[in-house]
């Protein structure tokens, strides 16, 4: 134990010096203050006048046999001397953790998975995964082969802009409806656009799963509040394809048909 030095300890301090408990920093500790002060030498030396001689009143005590015995073995060094002379000692067979080479072959293998693992890190992966979608745009061309309007689908809002480019006059009493044309499936009404300012529409979740490559938009001339069936029934005035590519960027997307879909103009 350690006693702090104050007014009170300081003797109990030299006493602990002479029985040899405190650590090694206090111990240098006070045996410069020994060589710097008699004061603390004498009271150091009038200590060990008193704690000394207790140690010799202790009689000394000699272990059972079987602990001196106890320790060879877990030493290893319990080899009879007859067995010295006679020849060789035999070998002790070391458990798995005591063997050097386990911890060396050990060592060794981790070290190798570990550079192994860090080789997979850095190697770029031969199918990279491609980012979903996040915009997805069409133009969507008239049958004289001007762009009627473009549209812009914000998948994570889930919503569609439309805006007219150079659309066909429409007659008094129409209005243009837009419709989403899955493939090898009937028009889907999306919702009524202008012919002359951009238009925002909503789109629910079944709609928005059929977007896509494979899809395509197409206008229509209906009434003003939209096809009566469900179904284009005034003709067919633009179609375009949906995408995300180089050709969707510059204006037209890849693969536009020049004509409206035949599915599109034959459906009612």
């Amino acid at each position: 134990m350690n006693t702090p030095i104050d007014d009170g300890n300081t003797h109990l301090r030299y006493a602990e010096y002479v029985l040899g408990l405190l650590d090694a920093d206090t111990r240098a500790e006070v045996e410069r203050e020994m060589m710097a002060s008699d004061a603390v030498a004498t009271t150091v030396a009038l200590w060990q006048r008193r704690l000394l001689p207790l140690g010799e009143e202790i009689a000394s005590s000699e272990p059972p046999a079987y602990v001196w015995h106890r320790i060879l073995s877990q030493l290893g060094l319990d080899t009879p001397p007859h067995a010295e002379r006679s020849g060789p000692a035999p070998t002790r067979t070391l458990r798995l953790w005591e063997n050097l080479r386990f911890w060396h072959w050990l060592g060794l293998g981790t070290s190798v998975l570990a550079a192994a693992c860090l080789v997979l890190l850095l190697l770029p992966s031969r199918q990279p995964i491609a980012p979903a979608a996040t915009y997805m745009a069409s133009a969507i061309a008239q049958t004289n082969g001007q762009v009627g309007w473009t549209a812009t689908v914000d998948v994570g809002h889930a919503r569609m802009i439309v805006v007219p480019a150079k659309p066909q006059a429409i007659a008094a009493g129409r209005a243009p409806e837009l419709w989403l044309i899955p493939a090898g499936q009937k028009p889907i009404a999306v919702g009524m656009i202008g012919g002359g300012a951009p238009t925002t529409l909503i789109l629910d979740p079944a709609l928005l799963a059929k977007l896509g490559p494979s899809a395509a938009l197409a206008v229509s001339v209906e009434p003003p509040g939209g096809s009566p069936t469900g179904q284009p029934t005034g003709p067919v005035i633009a179609t375009g394809s949906i995408g995300v590519s180089a050709d969707a960027a510059n204006g037209r997307p890849a693969n536009l048909p020049s004509q409206p879909a035949d599915n599109v103009r034959g459906s009612s």
